[in-house]
C-alpha cells in the first residue's frame, strides 16, 4: 500500500491511472476506522480497479466547542486496516496542505444544510462540502462511497455532485451496526460502560417510529411523539432532535405518503450520537392528525 501525503503527488497518480482506463474508487474518512468503514472499503474494492482511502481530520467542520483536539487519530491501526483490505493508496494530507496560507474559498449547499445537523452545528456542512470538493479534485475518483449513518451529509454530497457536475458516482451504503443496534461510530469509544448500555435506546426509538409508519401512521408529529416517548424518561439522554422528513429534501413531513427519513441526534453525557432509518409508508389505516 502506498502512502501519499501531498495533494501535488495524489493527483498525478490518479490521472495516470485514468489515462490507462483504470476505475478509481474513493472512501473519504477522518480516520479512527471501524467495521462501518471496512464495509465501505470492501464494497469499493469489489467494484473498482484501484482504491484510495483518505484519512484527514477536517478542522473546518468542527466548531470551537467540539472535540477536534481529542478526536481519535490511531493512524497505525488505520493503515493496518487499509493494508489488510487491499487499499492501494492511503491519502494522508495535513491541514497546511489542505488549507494553505491565503485559502479563502468555501462551498455551501444551503438548502439541505439549513436544518437538523445544520442548526445544531452551523459551520459543519460548509466544512464538509468544502473538503469533499477539494478531495474529489485531488483524488479524481470515478466512484466514492459514503455511509448512510451520516444521512444528511450523504444527501448534501449527492446534491453537491449534481449541482457542480463533479463527475463522481456517489454510492450510499447501509449503516453498519453493533449487535444491539447501535450505529458504529468513532465516537462510541467515548461512552462509559453505563452510557454504552443505554445507547441502543436511540435506535430503538427510531425503530418505534418505523413500526408506527409501517403500521399505517401517516402523521409526522405523531411519529415524532412516539420516538421521543421511547427515550424521554431516560435522564442520561438529551434529545437534540428527532425528525420525520422527506428523504430527498430533508424538509419536515407533516403527512407521510410514501417514504420518510427518521433522523435523530442525542447526547449521552458528553458524547453526541446521530442515527437514522428510512421507511416506506404502510398500507394499514393509522392515525392521521386532522387538518388545521
Amino acid at each position: 500500500m502506498k502512502i501519499i501525503r501531498s495533494p501535488q503527488a495524489m493527483t498525478p497518480w490518479s490521472e495516470h491511472l485514468r489515462r490507462e482506463g483504470v476505475i478509481i474508487g474513493f472512501v473519504p474518512t477522518m480516520g479512527a476506522l471501524h467495521d462501518g468503514h471496512r464495509a465501505l472499503i470492501r464494497t469499493a474494492r469489489r467494484q473498482c480497479d484501484a482504491l484510495v482511502v483518505s484519512i484527514f481530520v477536517n478542522p473546518a467542520q468542527f466548531s470551537p466547542t467540539e472535540d477536534l483536539a481529542t478526536y481519535p487519530r490511531p493512524i497505525a491501526k488505520d493503515r493496518a486496516l487499509c493494508r489488510a483490505e487491499g487499499v492501494d493508496v492511503c491519502f494522508e494530507p495535513n491541514t497546511t496542505a489542505m488549507y494553505p496560507n491565503g485559502f479563502q474559498t468555501q462551498v455551501t449547499v444551503p438548502g439541505i444544510a439549513k436544518r437538523w445537523e445544520g442548526e445544531s452545528r452551523p459551520h459543519h456542512f460548509c466544512g464538509v462540502a468544502t473538503v469533499v470538493t477539494k478531495l474529489f479534485g485531488m483524488v479524481r475518483p470515478h466512484v466514492s462511497l459514503f455511509g448512510q449513518k451520516d444521512y444528511q451529509q450523504a444527501a448534501l454530497v449527492q446534491q453537491l455532485v449534481r449541482d457542480l457536475n463533479l463527475g463522481v458516482s456517489i454510492q450510499i451504503r447501509p449503516t453498519v451496526r453493533e449487535r444491539d443496534g447501535l450505529a458504529m461510530s468513532s465516537r462510541n469509544m467515548y461512552l462509559s460502560p453505563a452510557e454504552r448500555r443505554i445507547a441502543p435506546m436511540f435506535y430503538q426509538a427510531l425503530g418505534a417510529g418505523r413500526q408506527a409508519i409501517e403500521g399505517g401512521t401517516t402523521d409526522g408529529e405523531s411519529v415524532q411523539e412516539i420516538m421521543r416517548g421511547m427515550i424521554a424518561d431516560e435522564p442520561s439522554i438529551h434529545i437534540d432532535y428527532l425528525a420525520v422528513c422527506d428523504p430527498r429534501t430533508l424538509e419536515p413531513l407533516r403527512s407521510i405518503e410514501q417514504q420518510a427519513a427518521l433522523l435523530g441526534a442525542i447526547r449521552i453525557g458528553s458524547v453526541r450520537l446521530i442515527d437514522n432509518v428510512v421507511v416506506k409508508a404502510g398500507r394499514k389505516k393509522g392515525f392521521r392528525r386532522p387538518a388545521r
